[in-house]
C-alpha cells in the first residue's frame, strides 16, 4: 500500500480549513503548497464524501462539513484513494500463484494482518488528534 500524495494533499487542505472559516482554493494552495489542478481533484472527493462543503460562485470557497474529532485519518484515505492495500497482490482482481484455492499464501497472510493493523490505526486517529 502506499499513502499517495493525494492523501497528503487532503490532510494539509483539511488543516488549512481547520478553523472553520470559508477559504478559497487559492488560499489552501498557497497555504499549504498544494498545485491548483490538485487540489480542485481533492477538495471534490472530499466534498462527495461529506468532508467539506464547497460554495460556488464569485465569493465561493470550501468548509469543513464536521469537526475535526469526527474526521478520522480512515476517512480522508477512503475518500480519496479507491482501496487500501499493502501489496499490490492484495487486491481481489490480482491473481497471485502462491495463493492456494482462495486462501491467502503464508506470506500474505502476514501482510493481511500488518494492512488490517493499520487501516485499524487510521480509523482511531482523529484530525483533531494529529492537527
Amino acid at each position: 500500500m502506499l499513502l499517495t500524495k493525494e492523501f497528503d494533499y487532503a490532510i494539509r487542505i483539511i488543516r488549512s480549513l481547520s478553523g472553520f472559516e470559508k477559504r478559497s482554493v487559492r488560499v489552501i494552495c498557497d497555504e499549504e503548497y498544494i498545485p491548483v489542478q490538485f487540489a480542485y481533484k481533492i477538495l471534490k472527493k472530499l466534498e462527495i464524501s461529506g468532508i467539506v462543503i464547497a460554495f460556488r460562485g464569485v465569493n465561493g470557497g470550501y468548509i469543513l462539513a464536521k469537526d475535526l474529532n469526527f474526521i478520522t485519518m480512515h476517512d480522508v484515505l477512503i475518500s480519496v484513494d479507491d482501496n487500501l492495500f499493502i501489496s499490490d497482490c492484495m487486491k481481489p482482481d490480482r491473481d497471485c500463484p502462491n495463493n492456494d484455492g482462495g486462501k491467502l499464501c503464508n506470506v500474505h497472510q502476514e501482510l493481511d494482518k500488518i494492512q488490517n493493523s493499520l487501516i485499524n490505526m487510521l480509523k482511531e486517529k482523529t484530525m483533531d488528534m494529529i492537527l
